[in-house]
């Protein structure tokens, strides 16, 4: 085979292409080396999504120029970024595509120089970056790649030893992070990189041409709920995915969700089955859909909280003066919050929250999503409560790109998110009422009850697929066989002298009458506090407790 010493566009794209590719077809592996066991947003998962927003980009771009090709995907992938490892991800490709600017054609040095810059700006977007990670496999790859450079103009000889002494890296990764170490697993992220690195070198090596397929919706969202009352609104959340590399029937998959929902369709053709269903309970039907094939490009919107947003909004705009409205445009705050269940947006409707984007631990907004929150918000001051730690990041990517008066409070829990808006005082200049909520979210404590995924070891606990796990503070601190023993262990190790108000919110699998049946146990064990139940909605999760 002939050295190949540069690289012009067209290769390049090529390159993006079978990168996001590899990544697509290897991120359930990506996905299984988590090592928290919880039903959540998991990394492979979140990097494709990420990458398949910045190959959109690209895909029909026709012109050949490397600058315009990297800044794309760079851009597209910012909009697109889900979770912390997909943020991470995207300050990669801003810094490669950094690399790249002035350069019609590209040789090991400029990759070289591009892999340093993507490390440095990903380094610089996490505020304590952590070795045995995504970051340390990406810096070490820059830094193999800078001193193979060097000696090497070949680009396919380049890229195998800079491949090579990456995956060096990542086998140390459970050296560097004991909680890798106890699992017996490498860094998920950084699996995800090798992943992308290696599709890159095989769009160099391999002759067989590759078709990137965009699937879009084939029915119309809007024409599916024009003219809908809120009280016509029997199921509330419009719920969109992709069932990819399946080999069921369409048909079979309609059977099997249909009692859920109504407004169904699920086409299929090409290994895939597209599916657009209204249903009360989203997440009941994903976890259906996953025993069909592997899920992409997950959407859910509310529609009761949209259409009533819309209604508020025409029905102030028809009955006000039209001081009134100057007012309600230039209003003092607006709030958005992330969420999942009906319940909980309901909750944060009651507490004044403008807009309620769905999603949280069955699935993270992408950073775009975000920015049309900020978007559709009227206040001065818009401030943003992530709810879960994988969002904050893509919430504070969207505040440094938009323009608007944005502050993140870093709420990683439902719970954390209510008590900071009972903090807030209309009253109070932006910075008191960030430092007030922010204190207050260091005075109550979660509680989250769920089921485990996959067998793995934390902190020395071994965890078996489908126990019962009670989590705190992202740590596991109970496991069992029941929802109602685990709860209650929980509750005992949370609740303590200062506790006063325990808050039950209640899922979507967790009868009214379960849950009371649970608060009254509580209630005989805790003898100091209150105790209240709230319908939340949530899916995967049986309980999430807020006790103050």
């Amino acid at each position: 085979m002939l050295e190949m010493k540069h690289i012009d566009g067209v290769l390049l794209k090529k390159m993006y292409l079978v990168a996001a590719n590899s990544l697509e077809k290897n991120k359930e592996m990506v996905d299984a080396l988590n090592v928290f066991p919880v039903p959540d947003g998991d990394t492979g998962t979140n990097m494709s999504l990420t990458i398949q927003s910045a190959i959109r980009k690209i895909k029909d771009m026709e012109s050949t120029d490397v600058d315009e090709i990297a800044s794309s995907v760079a851009k597209g992938s910012l909009m697109g970024a889900r979770g912390n490892s997909g943020v991470i991800l995207s300050q990669l490709f801003r810094g490669f595509a950094n690399g790249l600017k002035g350069h019609e054609e590209i040789d090991t040095k400029v990759i070289a120089d591009a892999f340093k810059a993507g490390s440095d700006t990903a380094y610089k977007a996490v505020m304590k970056p952590t070795e045995g990670t995504i970051l340390t496999v990406a810096r070490e790859c820059a830094e193999k790649a800078l001193e193979i450079s060097k000696i090497e103009s070949d680009i396919v000889t380049f890229l195998k030893e800079v491949i090579k002494h990456g995956e060096v890296t990542l086998d140390r990764t459970p050296e560097m992070l004991d909680v890798l170490k106890q699992a017996g697993v490498v860094d998920a992220g950084g699996q995800g990189f090798i992943f992308i690195l290696k599709g890159a070198l095989k769009a160099l090596t391999s002759d067989d041409e590759f078709l990137y397929e965009d699937v879009k919706s084939t029915e119309s969202k809007a024409y599916l709920e024009q003219n809908i009352e809120e009280g016509d609104i029997e199921f509330g959340y419009c719920t969109e995915f992709i069932i990819n590399n399946t080999t069921a029937d369409a048909e079979d998959f309609k059977t099997e969700v249909s009692a859920l929902g109504d407004s169904l369709f699920a086409v299929g053709g090409e290994d895939i089955i597209k599916v657009h269903i209204h249903t009360n309970n989203p997440g009941t039907v994903l976890q259906k859909a996953l025993k069909f094939g592997e899920l992409i490009d997950i959407k859910i919107d509310n529609m009761r909280y949209e259409h009533r947003s819309k209604m508020q909004y025409t029905e102030e705009a028809d009955e006000q003066s039209t001081v009134s409205q100057i007012q309600e445009e230039t209003r003092k705050y607006s709030f958005i919050a992330v969420g999942m269940g009906k319940g909980i947006a309901d909750v944060f409707s009651d507490l004044k929250v403008d807009y309620v984007i769905a999603g949280g631990q069955t699935m993270n907004p992408s950073t775009e999503d975000i920015l049309n929150a900020i978007e559709n918000v009227k206040g001065e001051n818009i401030i943003i409560l992530p709810n879960n730690s994988n969002i904050i990041m893509a919430a504070t990517q969207a505040k440094e790109i938009s323009d608007r008066n944005v502050e993140v409070i870093p709420t990683k829990t439902i719970p954390q998110g209510v008590a900071a808006l009972v903090a807030f005082d209309n009253e109070y200049d932006i910075k008191k009422n960030s430092d007030n909520m922010k204190e207050a979210i260091l005075l109550v404590k979660t509680g989250q009850v769920t089921f485990s995924v996959r067998d793995t070891v934390i902190n020395d606990v071994e965890i078996k697929k489908d126990n019962i796990i009670g989590i705190n503070d992202g740590n596991i601190v109970s496991v069992g066989e029941e929802v109602e023993e685990v709860s209650i262990d929980l509750i005992k190790k949370l609740v303590d002298e200062d506790s006063y108000l325990i808050t039950i919110f209640y899922g979507e699998d967790v009868t009214e009458e379960e849950a009371q049946k649970l608060a009254d146990v509580i209630e005989a064990e805790a003898e100091d506090c209150d105790v209240e139940i709230v319908y939340g909605g949530q899916p995967l999760y049986y309980y999430i407790f807020s006790i103050e």
